[in-house]
């Protein structure tokens, strides 16, 4: 235990972090060596692939948890590679729909095949228990997360 009584490897968000840089950063390597994405292009492809709507950078921002540069520079790369297309929200000129183009939805496809047989890995590397225990775990914090955002906040 530390001097000061207070053990940075058992406080949760510390861990949590840890644990996702590990596993984000595997995967990074894996979809940036194939196809040269950026891990904010990848959030955004896959908020993007994943929806069955056209979505707004405030949408995407919101689904992948980006700040709004990030979310703006990767869809700025994406539209370069002719993935994404942009279309004018009729009712407020300042809002843009987004859209996966058909080259888009091939590369959404494709890297969905990758992330499955990367979600495969770290099955083989936690091992069902441990991924049983670690799914019961992120479903709870997922919980608090949604009765957190629908709680009204306090000014």
């Amino acid at each position: 235990m530390a001097a000061d009584g207070f053990e940075l490897n058992a406080f949760l968000p510390y861990r949590l972090n840890r644990a996702a840089e590990f596993v984000a950063v595997r995967f990074a390597a894996e979809y940036k060596a194939r196809y040269q994405l950026t891990r904010p292009e990848w959030r955004t492809l896959a908020a993007l692939g994943s929806s069955a709507r056209a979505m707004t950078a405030t949408d995407v921002g919101t689904h992948s948890a980006m700040h709004k540069t990030k979310v703006s520079r990767a869809v700025s790369g994406l539209e370069e590679r002719r993935w994404l297309q942009r279309s004018a929200n009729q009712d407020d000129r300042r809002l843009e729909h987004l859209e996966l183009t058909k080259a888009g939805r091939t590369a959404y496809r494709e890297l969905t095949d990758l992330a499955s047989a990367y979600q495969a890995q770290l099955n083989d590397l936690i091992g069902a228990s441990g991924l049983k225990a670690l799914c019961t775990g992120l479903e709870a914090i997922e919980r608090a997360i949604d009765t957190a955002e629908k709680r009204p906040s306090r000014s």
